[in-house]
């Protein structure tokens, strides 16, 4: 078998493309002069740099308009922060001020003699005089302050008779010698007990002066004893024109002026034992019987007290007298001094007082509901504030009637919500009644916040 020569292929080496490119770069770059070579460089490097710049530049500008983006982006959310945070302006309330009320003034009848005062209990000074307060005696009115300054030393609880009294011979003999002397008495018995409202009776109704001294003697040992207590008990309650002598009011040194037994006769009526007694027309007193009042104005023309008084020269009186006004009752105290006589002296009380009375008048000086106040706010809210209460005062004559109002500003509030006080004033009384709102005013929202940014800056800067 003959054998198959063997071939044997052997790779031939071509160069590559790039070894070729190199070669021929090479080749050249050999051929180049050496002073081409290095401009060519000198111009690559160049335009590197200018590259770099370039991109450098880029860079600035992205990052600057990032830089102003994120400014902006913060800037804002400040102001919608501070938008949304900032206070509400206040709402400056508009008031209406009700106009004073008054009445004419009320014509009197008043007395054309002596000395006189009147006044109304709860109201503040008297409601007339005469222009002569001269210091008179006050003859049996004594027996008031007698009254006052042992029931001070010796209460009388309500529905009982009080402490009990003892009367004997010595009381006998007071009782005579009242009689020498023209006073007026109340029977009195040697052994006779009565409590201390009997003797009271006893002692102010008929105007016993010798039951005046009898109990100024059982309270305080002696009637000098008694004058003694009295003038400080009336220094300590603040009468200055006033002076007490003795017990019964027969000495004419025991004197007061008008205005002063004014306020003598309502602190009479403050004092309840005291009160009932000098209303009574009539009383049975054991013992002694039955003994009237000397009031003989007593039931007419309102009079309800107190207590006459009576001198050789003059006739005095001490009145109470109450009136309904309304859905009230007045109660006038008032005093006629040094009249010829009783006859004389009931016929101008009676003429003063019926032209007093009328004179007395209620006031709506405020209804329920009466706008007082509004208010309007820079976004759109608005609300009235109202009186709560109404308000009716009792009057004299032509008293002003006044109502002055006291709102505040206000930012958020409630329906309900007090913005301030309504002050009633006439003469010396005062009445308070809240104002509130009838509507809400309610916070002004995101989209009027950032509407508004001049508004709110100056309420913030307040």
């Amino acid at each position: 078998m003959r054998s198959r020569p063997t071939i044997r292929l052997q790779r031939m080496s071509h160069p590559t493309a790039p070894d070729t490119a190199r070669a021929a770069h090479a080749g050249h770059e050999a051929s180049v002069d050496p002073a081409m070579r290095d401009g060519r460089d000198s111009a690559r490097e160049a335009a590197r740099l200018a590259k770099k710049r370039m991109y450098r530049r880029r860079r600035i500008v992205v990052f600057s308009v990032l830089a102003v983006v994120l400014a902006l982006f913060v800037s804002g959310g400040v102001y919608v922060s501070n938008a949304l945070g900032a206070p509400i302006p206040e709402a400056q309330p508009a008031i209406v001020d009700p106009e004073p009320v008054a009445e004419p003034a009320q014509p009197l009848a008043v007395p054309g003699f002596g000395s006189w005062a009147i006044a109304a209990v709860g109201f503040d000074g008297l409601l007339a005089q005469s222009d002569d307060q001269s210091v008179l005696p006050m003859a049996s009115i004594a027996k008031v302050v007698t009254s006052l300054v042992v029931l001070d030393q010796h209460p009388i609880p309500a529905g009982e008779g009080g402490e009990s009294i003892a009367y004997t011979d010595a009381d006998v003999d007071i009782y005579w010698d009242m009689i020498a002397q023209n006073g007026s008495v109340a029977p009195v018995e040697a052994g006779a007990t009565l409590t201390l409202k009997e003797s009271l009776e006893a002692m102010l109704l008929p105007s016993g002066n010798n039951y005046a001294i009898s109990i100024a003697n059982w309270a305080f040992g002696s009637e000098a004893a008694y004058a003694d207590a009295a003038n400080a008990w009336l220094a300590a309650h603040g009468f200055t024109e006033t002076h007490i002598a003795d017990a019964s009011g027969l000495s004419l040194d025991s004197t007061s002026t008008a205005r002063e037994l004014v306020k003598l006769g309502e602190l009479a009526l403050q004092t309840p034992a005291l009160a009932e007694i000098v209303a009574m027309p009539h009383a049975e007193i054991p013992e002694i019987g039955g003994v009237d009042n000397s009031n003989k104005l007593l039931g007419t023309h309102g009079v309800d007290g107190i207590k006459t008084g009576t001198t050789d020269d003059a006739a005095n009186l001490l009145y109470s007298a109450d009136y309904p006004v309304g859905d009230t009752t007045v109660t006038l105290v008032g005093v006629v001094l040094n009249a010829d006589d009783h006859a004389q002296i009931r016929a101008a009380v009676a003429a003063l007082l019926d032209s007093v009375a009328p004179g007395f008048h209620q006031v709506t000086a405020l209804t329920a509901g009466t706008e007082l106040a509004s208010y309007t706010t820079p976004w759109g809210d608005d609300a009235v504030a109202r009186a709560t209460d109404g308000a009716t005062v009792l009057v004299w004559s032509d008293t002003p009637v006044d109502v002055s109002v006291q709102v505040n500003p206000i930012t958020l509030a409630d329906v309900g919500t007090r913005v301030g006080t309504a002050t009633i004033t006439a003469g010396a009384q005062t009445i308070e009644v809240p104002i509130t709102l009838d509507g809400e005013i309610d916070d002004p929202g995101t989209w009027w916040r950032l509407q508004n940014p001049g508004v709110l800056d100056a309420a913030g800067a307040k």
